[in-house]
Parts: C-alpha cells; structure tokens; sequence
C-alpha cells in the first residue's frame, strides 16, 4: 500500500471513527430510555415522548456529558494508538532500517544487506532502490580495486621483463667492449643478440602505450585496402632474422589467389602477427622448433593460421588466453616472462578489423592461432566502371 493511501485512511479514520461512535452513542441512549418506558407497560403518545426526553434531558445532561467527554477522549486514544503502531510498523520500521542500512554504506560495509521484508509502495521502491545502488556499487568498488591489482602487476611485469633484455644488453656490449667478441662470428651473433634483445624491449614498450588506450578506445587505426600475398610475405622477411637465430624452421604457404584484398591497419595488423610469432618462439620448447603460417581461403573471408610445435597450452588455461593479465606462467621466476597484455591487444585489434581469433592446442604438440578476417569485395558499380 502507498504511504499517500496510509495517510487519506488514517486521516479518514480520526474524523469519521469518534463522530460516529458519538452519534452511536447518542443513538443507543435514545432507544435505551425508549425500551425502558415500554417494558413498563406505558402508552406513550410520540408528543409527550418528546416532552419526555426534553426533560430527561435536562435532568441527566450534566452526567452524560462528562460519560461522553469521557468517552470521546477513550476512544480518540485507543484509535490514536491503533494507528501510530500501524504507521511505526509499516512506516518508520523500514525506514530505520534504511537508515541502518546507509550507515553501514558510509562505514565502508557493502556487504550489509537489509532485512527482507514484504513491502510494497513507495518504501518497498526504496528498499529495492537501495539493494540495487549497494551492489553496482560493491561491484564498482571490486572494479576498481581489480583494476588497480592489475596495473600495479603490469607495472611489475613490463618492469622485469625490461630489465631482463637489458641486463643481456648491458652484458654482451661489455663482451664486446672487453674484445671477448675476438672472431667475425663472435661478434655477429652477439650483434644479433643485442638486435633481438633490443626488438624485446621495443615490443613490451609499444605494448604498454597500446595498453593505456584500450579501455578508451584510442587505439589509432589507418585503415587501407591490402595485398594478402604482398603482405605477409613482408612481414616473413622481418621476422625471419629472429626465427633464424632462434634455430626456428619456418613454412609458410599462402592457399589464396594472388589478387586477394582486405582492408586492414599495416600496422596493428603487423602487431598482431609479430605478437603471435612472438609468443610462439617463447614458448617452442624443442630442437629444431618448427613455426607454420598457412593462409586459407574461405570463400568471403581469408583464415590466418600461425602454428608451433612448442609445449603447448593446458585445456583449462586455453579458454582464458585472451584475457587480460591473465599468465599460464603465474610465476614471475619463470624465463619466459611476459606483460600479460599481448594476446589481450591481439583480440582487441582482431575485433576491430571486424574479424575473430581463436586457438587451439595441445600440450606437449603445440599451439595453434586462427585469425578470420574479411576479404574486400569490390562493388558492382566499380566493377562496370572498370
């Protein structure tokens, strides 16, 4: 019931209750002496009944007025009770426990949940109002908190995983410096390495400056109709000096025509394959280490496979790879560190080309990621322009 519709039936009951338990009152006198008269075997002519009742009045008006004042004041108290025990029950109840309720919000407790109670109205609204502001702002508060554990790990990973490249940085140019790199091979492979090492750090970096603009969307983007073919063979040819020197045999082979388009950013697509090369390279885990890139037709759409034969991933780590943060190698001991952000930035660049990417795997065999993209489709109208 609506507190409005409460307060017109309380108000309706102090005005309409006394006055006609009054008149009751008035009524059952009349009918008490008209009785009286009767049971004593009198005929009474109505116009000397009214004479009568004058005055009977004037003799009993004195004691039934103080019984009627007396009365009146009984049952305007016991009504009055009635209904502030209704209104406390029903109204300041609920209120109090809202009260208690919002109390416990500015102590920090959003774990306190009120009472249930069978409220209906504007109370019942306020009580559901406030269960629903209690948890969007419990689980904003968890939100946050979650954010704020996974930027400080970020921080610590992005923090280890740069001093480790340059440590062997700092290490090799020594070598280099001291003439320990004394042979043209010595010195191409340390050459190498601090090339490799270099490449690490600028990856984690671009990761890092990548990461600040996702939640906001800022990832910039410029995107341009692209050659498949063209493409990835360029892409092979960079990171080929890394495969080599890796010990990494490399196969690639392209299964769609040679005039295949899609409109893509070079860019983060680049970023895309070079993330997944990368994280395949780090975790091959046999000699030699084998890398596989098949680019599939699918009819409206080309399938990027990029395949490894390292230790694989567990089938309880897989569904989760793309999340952010989240590490199949939880412990920062581990050599193969990680900001934990990359496959997170994959996803996302995926997405926004209007693609899906997905991975299978088994461990001990190896991984494999499936990049779907769309191919460009030329319009009718350009087509007879032509």
């Amino acid at each position: 019931m609506k507190l409005k519709t409460k307060l017109l039936i309380t108000f309706l009951i102090i005005v309409f209750v006394p006055l006609s338990l009054i008149g009751f009152a008035f009524w059952l006198l009349k009918m008490v002496a008209f009785y009286s008269g009767a049971s004593l075997g009198l005929q009474i002519d109505p116009h000397m009944l009214e004479d009568l009742e004058t005055e009977m009045g004037m003799l009993v008006a004195p004691n039934f007025m103080m019984c009627m004042i007396v009365a009146i004041i009984i049952i305007l108290i016991v009504t009055a009770l009635a209904l502030v025990l209704w209104i406390y029950s029903s109204v300041f109840n609920p209120i109090r426990e809202l009260n208690i309720a919002m109390k416990n919000i500015a102590d920090g407790n959003l774990d306190y949940q009120m009472p249930k109670q069978e409220q209906k109205g504007e109370l019942g609204e306020l009580s559901v109002n406030y269960e629903e502001m209690r948890l969007r702002l419990k689980e904003s508060i968890e939100e946050k908190l979650s954010h704020e554990r996974q930027n400080k790990e970020l921080i610590s990973n992005i923090s280890h995983d740069l001093k480790t490249p340059i440590t062997s940085i700092k290490g090799y140019v020594e070598g280099i410096m001291d003439g320990v790199a004394d042979t043209p091979e010595k010195m191409n492979k340390y050459i190498k390495t601090i090339y490799n090492k270099a490449n690490d750090m600028d990856r984690l970096i671009n990761e890092l400056t990548l990461y600040s603009g996702i939640d906001s969307n800022r990832i910039p983007y410029n995107f341009h109709r692209i050659n498949v073919a063209d493409y990835f063979q360029d892409c092979l040819e960079e990171v080929g000096l890394e495969l080599e020197s890796s010990n990494i045999i490399l196969n690639y082979s392209n299964l769609v025509s040679p005039d295949t388009m899609v409109i893509a950013d070079p860019e983060q697509l680049k970023r895309v394959i070079n993330n997944i090369i990368s994280n395949s390279i780090k975790y091959i885990d046999k000699e030699p280490g084998l890398l596989e890139i098949r680019i599939l037709d699918e009819v409206d759409a080309i399938r990027v496979e990029i395949e490894d034969n390292g230790k694989g991933i567990a089938a309880r780590d897989l569904p989760r790879i793309f999340e952010r943060f989240y590490r199949t190698d939880a412990s920062r001991n581990s050599t193969k560190g990680g900001s934990g952000i990359g496959l997170s930035i994959v996803k996302k660049i995926v997405e926004d080309h209007g693609g899906y990417i997905w991975a299978t795997s088994k461990e001990g065999e190896g991984t494999c990621m499936h990049i779907v993209l769309r191919k460009y489709q030329e319009s009718e109208e350009k087509k007879k322009q032509k």
